[in-house]
This record gives C-alpha cells, sequence and structure tokens, in this order.
C-alpha cells in the first residue's frame, strides 16, 4: 500500500476481516511519510502486518528509482520506531523454513531446530555446531517467502525502459472489466522464471515493455483465484490458496496495487 494513499486502502482491505485500529492508522500515515522522508527513499510501501505471540511487526519497504531492484525492509513494533532487516539469503529461506509455530514478538528472539531429517541435520552440523536463527532473519525470509507467492501487479501498471529500469506507467488507467476478470492481466512482481524458459516463438506476441513479468496464468498448480466485485469501478481481488489469508487488491480508483 502506498503510504499516501494508506487510509483508503485501508478501508478497502478491512472488508476482508482484517484491519488496523483507528489509532493504528493515523500513527502509520504519518510515521511512514517520515520514514520516506528520513531514509531518502522515493517511495514507501506497508507491506502489512506479521501478528505474534508478545507483539505484532508492522513491516514496510522502501523504494528507489528502480521499481524491480532490491526494497529496504524495515519492521517496527509501535508503528513509530522503524528498524532496518538485514538483506534477505537463500540461507535464511532454507533455515526459515524448517521452523514452525508462531512468531514471537521478539526480534532477538532465538530458535532452535527440534524436527529435522537426517539429510538436513547433517547440513546443519557441517561446521561441528548447530546453527541458530533469529527471529529477525525468520521475519525477512518469510517476507520473501510470501512476496514470491503472493507479490502481484496488474499488467500495464509498471514498465520497462530499454535501460532495463522499472518504473510506474503514469498513463495507467486501471484494468476493463473485461482485462480484470483474466489471470493473465496480473504478474508476480519478482524476478521472472517461467518468463525465461519461453521460446523466441512465444515471446513473439509478448510488449517487452510491459510483459517481463511472470504471468498468473502459467503457475503450476493453478492455485490463483479471481473475484471480480461488482462494483467493478472500485476494485477487483485476487488469493491464492497457497496463502490463503494474504489478498491482492486492486483499485481503479487509486490506479496502484495493495
Amino acid at each position: 500500500m502506498e503510504a499516501s494513499s494508506l487510509p483508503a486502502a485501508l478501508e478497502l482491505v478491512s472488508g476482508g476481516g482484517a484491519g488496523l485500529s483507528p489509532e493504528k492508522r493515523a500513527v502509520l500515515g504519518s510515521s511512514l511519510l517520515l520514514l520516506q522522508r528520513d531514509y531518502r527513499f522515493e517511495r514507501v510501501w506497508f507491506w502489512g502486518c506479521i501478528q505474534g505471540v508478545c507483539g505484532a511487526y508492522y513491516i514496510a519497504e522502501g523504494l528507489g528509482p528502480d521499481r524491480a531492484a532490491p526494497r529496504s525492509r524495515l519492521y517496527s513494533l509501535n508503528c513509530v520506531e522503524w528498524s532496518l532487516l538485514p538483506p534477505v539469503t537463500e540461507e535464511m529461506v532454507t533455515q526459515a523454513g524448517w521452523l514452525k509455530g508462531r512468531f514471537q514478538g521478539d526480534p532477538s528472539f532465538e530458535y532452535e531446530y527440534t524436527e529435522r531429517n537426517a539429510e538436513d541435520a547433517e547440513r546443519l552440523f557441517e561446521d561441528g555446531k548447530e546453527p541458530i536463527i533469529k527471529e529477525e532473519a525468520r521475519l525477512v525470509a518469510t517476507i520473501e517467502q510470501i512476496d514470491r507467492a503472493v507479490g502481484i501487479i496488474p499488467r500495464g501498471a509498471f514498465v520497462k525502459t530499454p535501460l532495463g529500469s522499472v518504473s510506474e506507467n503514469r498513463n495507467f488507467e486501471g484494468l476493463s472489466l473485461t482485462e480484470a476478470k483474466r489471470l493473465s492481466s496480473y504478474f508476480h512482481f519478482t524476478e521472472p522464471v517461467n518468463l525465461k524458459n519461453k521460446t523466441l516463438l512465444e515471446k513473439a506476441d509478448l510488449d517487452p515493455s510491459t510483459d517481463f513479468l511472470d504471468s498468473l496464468e502459467h503457475d503450476i498448480p493453478q492455485e490463483a483465484k479471481l473475484q471480480t466485485q461488482l462494483q467493478m469501478g472500485k476494485w477487483c481481488e485476487v488469493w491464492k490458496q497457497e496463502v490463503p489469508k494474504l489478498l491482492f487488491c486492486f483499485s481503479s480508483e487509486l490506479c496502484s496495487p495493495f
């Protein structure tokens, strides 16, 4: 969600049963703008909230000129004070996949690996001692996994320049009713995988300025579900069974995904 349009975006997604208190909304509205100024980001997105046993993590992402470049991720426990998360690595993602249970709400909390098979145990003990993963590392790995699975944008919202950088399409005014009902109109906003495997014949019909990401229609298995609201002039919803509680909404009024 864009920091500038946060109140309207939160209002639209609150119908799904998830939302923030009026106090949190008010604090976030000003806090994210200060965050953008202090860190000199071009844009700041409110990523969402991960609830823990003893507290919640409020996540924000800072963007530079290239919107497809790795983003700076920050978390806050009170929506006022923000801390940078370390860059994610594949090792973090792998280790976080071995952990089960809820977050504790304490970034310094250390997890121990209680359940693992023989192959995982051998990999863990290569250096002779058992590694420990902190909740901060698990947090950034979880955010990365969720972004890969359900980080979605509508087709045409972003364009790729001949130099390779990605920016918002200032001429984008939303999807038509027909386009909004097709999964091919939505892309994963992550490094493309399927696109690199396409043949030259399959790429012939693609527009390199807009079709530079993987489409949801090629997901295997086909897990994405699309619901077009009756008020098509306002928003539509996309969600995946893989992460059922995470919902992608697109508003033609805001002309941006949130």
